[in-house]
């Protein structure tokens, strides 16, 4: 069975797409914190929605941020689009 992505559920795909998220930020004291395998595009989604203070403090579980009102919207978004598909996010809030 193809492993999903945690955050939008589509197959992960190939190597070059996925990546490692740590729950709780390596520059927050999360160097060795649970870890989930998800899409890059999910990834730069979830840096570029909260700062690294908001994921230490309330965004690190899989269900908060999948709870979130923009990272729903994005959510419904990316669902549509093959598990390749990548493009880069606009911004990155500041840490």
């Amino acid at each position: 069975m193809e492993e999903l992505c945690v955050i939008c559920n589509r197959p992960l795909g190939s190597e070059e797409t996925i990546s490692k998220h740590h729950l709780i930020p390596k520059s927050q004291g999360g160097k060795h914190s649970a870890t989930i395998l998800i899409h890059n595009i999910c990834h730069q989604k979830i840096h570029s929605v909260f700062t690294e203070k908001q994921l230490k403090q309330t965004y690190n579980t899989v269900k908060t941020l999948t709870e979130n009102e923009e990272m729903i919207k994005f959510i419904k978004w990316i669902s549509k689009k093959d598990p390749e598909f990548y493009q880069r996010n606009k911004k990155m809030r500041k840490k």
